[in-house]
């Protein structure tokens, strides 16, 4: 028996894990997270994950409804937010007058969601993943905020009022933290659950830093009396450069795993498909994250149906295709689910 074998036999001995699928905190493309979500939804989801902005969840939550109509799958919804600047709530820029003719464009060839092209950057498409700022030879590329959950959050709550939320925080930000909460427990909003994303500098930081950091938001959280989720993010929005690209989450989750508050742990950051496999058969969290890798998964099926003015599930056979795709990469996380 193959490792990759051992680890989803042991998986069908014990329940199955959550997962939820991250559309990004600064993502806007309308078009591609409803089709997202829709699929997603389909193969089995736990939670989707989507920016703090009125129009982008009502296309996930169109997503959802499709797929509770056809599969009866109903996945809940989350928003991201944040107490500070957070490399998730980005977005990258240049003036395209100023690049050369000559120039090879790797920013174009790198951008995961095909966001760049002669006429700069598609606001919309692009979710900050930064890639195509270290590309540019001449250093033409910046990054700016786009945080829509600090222009006014508890309007935005009311507005939306989202079935759960992430709370994007940093290692010693524990006062504007604090104010986050407030404003979470004085909407007066049911959350079914508060997951908090907590960034770490592997190259400044120790693990057990984050330990202590999450213990400290954990007794601001527990006045809240909702079940709490603690995201380890490994190394952001990467999950789809490299098979190996989870190990770092791996890595966080082995050496503070047993430390970490009450709640559900989930592994995020450069997860994909492959990371299962870099998991003790017995040591599994209780659940994954998938951003990146999950849309490269879809990529060429929603740009297929983006080309030609429709949605992905106005086609049948593409649409069970992604569905498919979408249950592959839950599997060893859903074994019981696809017995």
């Amino acid at each position: 028996m193959n490792s990759e074998t051992e680890l989803l036999e042991t998986n069908k001995r014990g329940a199955d894990k959550w997962v939820k699928l991250i559309c990004g905190a600064s993502n806007e493309d309308i078009v591609a997270i409803e089709d997202l979500c829709a699929i997603y939804s389909a193969a089995g989801v736990d939670y989707i994950d989507v920016a703090a902005d009125q129009s982008i969840v009502k296309a996930a939550r169109n997503g959802i409804k499709w797929a509770k109509e056809i599969f009866g799958a109903s996945p809940g919804l989350m928003i991201s937010i944040s107490d500070g600047k957070d490399i998730h709530f980005r977005k990258a820029t240049f003036d395209p007058l100023k690049c050369p003719h000559n120039c090879p464009r790797p920013c174009e060839k790198i951008c995961p969601t095909s966001a760049i092209d002669f006429s700069g950057i598609k606001k919309n498409k692009c979710y900050g993943c930064g890639r195509c700022i270290s590309s540019c030879p001449l250093n033409l590329i910046s990054e700016y905020e786009y945080n829509l959950s600090q222009n006014d959050l508890p309007k935005i709550l009311q507005t939306i009022n989202p079935d759960a939320v992430e709370i994007h925080t940093e290692i010693n930000r524990i006062d504007s933290f604090i104010n986050v909460a407030n404003i979470l427990k004085t909407s007066e909003i049911k959350f079914e659950k508060i997951s908090v994303s907590c960034g770490l500098n592997q190259s400044q930081q120790d693990p057990k830093d984050l330990s202590k950091a999450l213990w400290n938001i954990y007794e601001i959280l527990v006045e809240h009396n909702v079940p709490l989720i603690w995201q380890l993010d490994g190394r952001p929005m990467s999950g789809d450069l490299a098979p190996t690209t989870g190990k770092d989450t791996v890595k966080l989750w082995e050496n503070i795993g047993s430390d970490l508050p009450p709640g559900l742990i989930q592994l995020a950051g450069g997860t994909n498909g492959k990371t299962h496999e870099f998991l003790k058969k017995d040591n599994f969290p209780d659940g994954i994250a998938f951003g990146s890798s999950a849309r490269q998964i879809m990529k060429p099926l929603l740009e297929y149906a983006n080309n030609n003015n429709k949605k992905l599930h106005e086609y049948p056979e593409k649409m069970a295709l992604a569905i498919k795709k979408a249950k592959i990469l839950l599997k060893p996380w859903k074994i019981r689910k696809f017995d």
